[in-house]
């Protein structure tokens, strides 16, 4: 080693008065790059174990991502719900898709869809539905008209507690504000004379709307009121009612519920393709939907069921209809249910009437999976679920089929994969541009996930190989 400068050990000795002691200068290391990434080992977060469904494979460590609520409930997830969220053609319809046909290979499973969304006069699960051999229960006004399928609100197997709270939801939604306390009460004393009177037969919503235009005396000598009052009182109920008894939203739901909706079906596909996404019969139907599943599919028979709504904003979003559901997932939660909410923005949600409510369903999903969003949309994104900086910042440049993964605090990135048998299956016509792009796509020979993930994780160990040694010869 060279004699050291006088000049530079005076100042080292400085330096050191100063500032304490200098860091040890080490001698620089010669060294090839297949031994340096021996000693600069990878890193990566530990994944959600080995137990469940594969969704894909983690992006930074190449290992197999595996999900699967029941699985995880309790130590590592404190609630089986599932938020998924991203804009159109980043891969939503397809994770739903292979997630639901992963889940039903578990004998004890059992799912239901809400498809919101269709083409060519059919829903977007029609495929599927095909597949298995389950006929989609289609809710369509003009087919209800000639005796198709029905769902009755008043159903004996809905409590009639549940019935009444269903009737107040279907008049808020279509009023948009709440019922006062003396239409409250028309419409409390009709349905009970309806649910008393009629026992021949199932009561049907013709048989309230008759009762609140000519009430019955005994219903205004309960309050010490005039008929009258009563009547003008329900006025404005019966007006609403009637809509879906004689109005555009007639034939679904007055009438008894259809016989032979098989309840114990794998995969039960409600289609609402041929519903107006924009008026007030999508949240009307959902939450008629939604109660009717919870009294009538709902049971402690041990099985684990899934509940997935596209367009899931037509609940979220109001406040009479989230309060439904929220009793529903709480309810649920008990008999082993996991509620899937696909929402394209979340500001369609948290900034709409229903922000508490939003809130409180928001606080239930434990799982939520965030594709491809604008910048701006990712940070407010991230604010609202409590995102990693880092996280938020890689939203904007997912690519499709690539998700943001937050189980409990647990993140990470996750690219979804989809087998070649599925592929028919998953990407419908509208899905394809979901399809379009080469980081979903899949090999050309016929693959199990399994073998589709191990031969990713390969390719993936090749590529680093020939970054780290150029010179290399890989085989």
């Amino acid at each position: 080693m060279p004699p050291r400068d006088p000049m530079t050990a005076v100042i080292e000795a400085f330096t050191s008065l100063l500032f304490g002691k200098t860091e040890t200068t080490r001698l620089p290391v010669r060294t090839s790059t297949g031994q340096a990434q021996a000693v600069y080992l990878p890193t990566a977060a530990p994944g959600l174990g080995d137990s469940g469904v594969i969704i894909g494979r983690e992006v930074y460590s190449g290992k197999g991502y595996i999900y699967d609520p029941f699985q995880l409930y309790g130590q590592q997830l404190p609630a089986p719900h599932w938020l998924v969220l991203g804009e159109s053609g980043n891969g939503k319809s397809a994770l739903e898709k292979t997630y639901v046909l992963r889940q039903l290979r578990f004998r004890d499973r059992q799912v239901v869809v809400l498809d919101a969304q269709g083409e060519d006069g059919v829903g977007e699960w029609n495929l599927i539905a095909q597949e298995l051999g389950i006929t989609p229960i289609r809710l369509d006004p003009m087919e209800a008209l000639d005796h198709d399928i029905r769902l009755n609100p008043l159903d004996p197997a809905i409590t009639t507690t549940g019935q009444l709270a269903l009737l107040r939801t279907i008049i808020e939604v279509a009023l948009g504000r709440g019922l006062d306390e003396r239409a409250g009460f028309a419409l409390k004393v009709a349905h009970a004379y309806v649910v008393e009177t009629t026992v021949d037969r199932q009561p049907i919503l013709s048989d309230i709307v008759e009762r609140l235009r000519h009430p019955q005396p005994v219903s205004a000598d309960a309050m010490n009121v005039e008929l009258e009052d009563v009547r003008s009182w329900g006025l404005d109920v019966a007006l609403v009612l009637d809509r879906l008894v004689d109005g555009d939203l007639r034939g679904m739901f007055d009438g008894p519920t259809t016989v032979g909706i098989d309840l114990d079906a794998p995969l039960i596909v409600f289609d609402l393709s041929h519903i107006d996404r924009n008026s007030i019969a999508m949240p009307i139907l959902m939450a008629i939907v939604g109660v009717w599943l919870e009294h009538t599919w709902i049971r402690p028979d041990r099985r684990k069921r899934i509940f997935l709504v596209e367009e899931a904003w037509h609940i979220i979003n109001s406040p009479f209809v989230a309060q439904l559901f929220q009793r529903l997932l709480k309810f649920g939660r008990r008999l082993g249910l996991s509620f899937v909410a696909v929402v394209h923005h979340l500001s369609d949600v948290v900034d709409g009437a229903a922000a508490r409510e939003a809130a409180a369903i928001l606080k239930m999903a434990s799982t939520r999976t965030i594709y491809a969003q604008k910048a701006e949309e990712a940070r407010a994104t991230g604010a609202v679920l409590g995102l990693p900086r880092w996280a938020v910042e890689i939203i904007p440049t997912l690519t499709p089929g690539m998700a943001v993964w937050d189980v409990n605090g647990n993140v990470q990135v996750v690219k979804h994969l989809v087998t070649e048998t599925e592929r028919p299956l998953v990407f419908t016509d509208r899905a394809m541009t979901e399809a379009s792009s080469p980081t979903s796509a899949v090999s050309p020979v016929s693959m199990t996930l399994e073998e589709e993930l191990e031969a990713e994780t390969e390719a993936r160990a090749v590529s680093m190989e020939k970054q780290l040694n150029p010179h290399k010869r890989v085989v």
